[in-house]
């Protein structure tokens, strides 16, 4: 079994927001497994696990609900309750250190300051999970006046909490599309046909 996390917050207020990548990416997932009425139906709140829960066929495709910094928990949960191996974990999540549309797959590493990857390594006591890191970019101060200056990290949150823009959504079309595709190869041929295919 596999348990394919999408890291997100819950609530209509973060839906679209750049934080909520992981969670899109599932939903397309289970959409393109399921077709998407049933999809919509497949997903189960499961309060045991703090997390909302789509399993199709051996897969478990997973949106916790605990907010970002305490997905660790839901994981934990998830992993102890189906006795999943940390190599067959595989989250999908935001990372602003990659421009906007950029994917890698990594396994194991640190958490590189994100804060739902260092909950589910501080929960599991385990970094050998594969990570599916999707760019949203860093983002700017101001477009014309700083159009070169990295955010600073107090401004980091504000940025990973807004909604993408208009002008990003092909780019975000996109990046969702190829993480669907490179999930869906990792489930049928391996995680490194994956990786050596996106990265």
């Amino acid at each position: 079994m596999k348990l394919i996390v999408g890291l997100g917050n819950p609530g209509d207020k973060f839906q679209y927001t750049r934080h909520n990548i992981g969670f899109m990416v599932v939903e397309k997932l289970a959409k393109e497994l399921l077709s998407v009425g049933r999809s919509e139906k497949a997903w189960r709140g499961e309060e045991k696990f703090s997390a909302l829960v789509c399993k199709i066929n051996d897969n478990l495709l997973i949106k916790p609900q605990t907010h970002m910094n305490g997905s660790g928990g839901a994981v934990l949960s998830l992993f102890n309750y189906y006795k999943v191996e940390s190599g067959n974990i595989c989250v999908v999540h935001d990372d602003i250190d990659l421009p906007l549309g950029k994917m890698r797959i990594r396994k194991g590493g640190g958490s590189a300051g994100h804060n739902g990857i260092e909950s589910i390594i501080n929960n599991l006591h385990d970094p050998n999970f594969v990570r599916f890191r999707l760019g949203i970019g860093r983002g700017k101060l101001n477009l014309h006046k700083t159009a070169g200056q990295n955010l600073h990290r107090r401004e980091v949150e504000k940025y990973v909490l807004s909604p993408f823009r208009e002008n990003e959504g092909g780019a975000v079309k996109h990046l969702i599309k190829n993480a669907v595709e490179a999930l869906r190869i990792a489930l049928d041929k391996g995680i490194e046909v994956a990786m050596n295919r996106f990265n």
